[in-house]
């Protein structure tokens, strides 16, 4: 039976025990992952999973339930539970479902390759990963490779008139191995994912990649205190991203809680900075065709020219301020919908990452972020971080046990990307240098 035939029954369960109206939301999906270590294989682990959860509404009350069976037997006795806990629990003013629902695009964002290796592919795979890791001088151990595929299927229907739905599919790679000896080992990784597995990067280059990193990570210092430039290399650059849309988030701006919360329409980011958000780009780690609410995704610029133009909104939020769903809803089958963003990235600059460091004469470049010491309603930031000295526009000795401290309002304002974007994960930046920081180090 197609997911949304079962969806619709169970919608209509729920309208026949009293609901007033009701979505139904299907996960479903299949993964096969083999691990590596030292040349043998660890585990090797294959799962599959159905999750369904059900949304009801009485008036503004709300109550959700989540079942592991997609019997159709079962379903009035979930819906007549989620009205009757639905009665119980307070209203909520701005929750329900859409009033209608937009048509969805007639884009094919080509999320399903359907390819789905075999044990002996991934295991040569991952195998491949961890030999180009351990062939690299200065590499004494691993942490292993592992080398996997996931396939899954959303449909989601809805009492308003909405019926979708879609099959994705995930294939990854990692590999992260050691240098050095006792107390002085060093470890790095890479990290692989792609919808397509012709996509994936290449399992030898990844392995090399990790390891060469490991090794220039041996013997850190710990730098004196400065108030310094700072690189982010693209590994963690995307966190920065990530930080700015958890401000514009609709959820914190509703509550107050934001430090960018009376920012819309206004500079937020440098001049020439643009932010992305794509649902409909295709192989998109992020890519879907609707939201957990059945709204269809657009491209947006979340940020223009440095100036805040959106928040990212589901239903619940907008109402709140009176507003109109951006489109962001998600949600899994056991808990109501929330504002996320989908692929999103900063649009790149026009110099090298060597062009931006050139002029640096003291500075960092940071490669790993450790905790996260950032106050939403402030904006005042602190994080642990690794990497290595820049000097005189050049990487110099590696460094470590360091913290970097600013406030996000004022590094946003005077942050410069360069040219080397690459879409590697669902939130994607190029290097990106942020200057006057604080490096609190020896």
């Amino acid at each position: 039976m197609d997911p949304r035939e079962r969806l619709a029954e169970l919608v209509a369960a729920a309208r026949r025990a009293g609901a007033d109206a009701a979505d139904a939301l299907l996960a479903s999906g299949a993964s096969l992952s083999v691990a590596m270590r030292l040349g043998e294989v660890e585990h090797v682990e294959r799962s599959e999973d159905v999750d369904i959860g059900l949304r009801v509404f009485l008036g503004k009350r709300q109550a959700i339930v989540s079942t592991t069976d997609p019997d159709p037997r079962g379903f009035a006795a979930l819906a007549e539970r989620a009205v009757a806990m639905a009665r119980a629990v307070p209203e909520d003013p701005f929750g329900g479902l859409p009033d209608s629902v937009p048509p969805l695009p007639a884009t094919d964002l080509d999320l399903d390759d359907g390819q789905e290796p075999d044990v002996a592919a991934l295991t040569e795979r991952a195998r491949t990963a961890e030999d180009a890791a351990r062939a690299v001088p200065g590499i004494t151990n691993s942490e292993g490779a592992e080398a996997g595929w996931r396939r899954t299927r959303i449909a989601l229907v809805a009492s308003n008139g909405f019926a979708g739905g879609y099959i994705r599919r995930n294939h990854s790679l990692s590999v992260t191995a050691l240098a050095g000896q006792g107390t002085g080992m060093e470890r790095d990784y890479e990290y692989a994912s792609a919808v397509h597995l012709a996509d994936l990067d290449d399992p030898a280059t990844l392995g090399h990649r990790a390891a060469e990193k490991a090794v220039l990570r041996l013997n850190p210092t710990r730098p004196r205190t400065a108030r310094i430039p700072v690189v982010y290399d693209p590994r963690v650059s995307n966190s920065l991203v990530g930080h700015l849309t958890g401000a514009v988030n609709g959820a914190s701006v509703a509550r107050g809680t934001t430090f960018l919360r009376d920012r819309l329409g206004q500079a937020v980011m440098a001049p020439g900075l643009t932010l992305r958000d794509d649902p409909l780009r295709p192989r998109g780690l992020r890519s879907r065709p609707f939201d957990a609410e059945g709204m269809p995704g657009q491209p947006r610029a979340v940020v223009q020219d440095g100036v805040l133009t959106t928040w990212i909104l589901d239903w619940r939020s907008a109402r709140q301020l009176g507003l109109a769903s951006t489109g962001h809803a998600s949600r899994g089958v056991s808990g109501p919908p929330s504002p996320a963003t989908t692929n999103l990235w900063l649009e790149p600059g026009t110099r090298t990452p060597a062009e931006l460091m050139a002029d640096i004469a003291e500075g960092l470049y940071v490669t790993e972020m450790i905790g996260s010491g950032v106050n939403g309603l402030t904006g005042d930031y602190s994080r642990g971080a690794t990497g290595f000295m820049i000097r005189n526009g050049a990487l110099a000795e590696p460094v470590s046990g360091i913290t970097i401290a600013g406030n996000l309002k004022d590094m946003f304002l005077h942050m410069t990307p360069a040219n080397d974007l690459r879409f590697r994960y669902g939130t994607n930046a190029p290097t990106i240098r942020v200057e006057g920081l604080t490096l609190a180090g020896a």
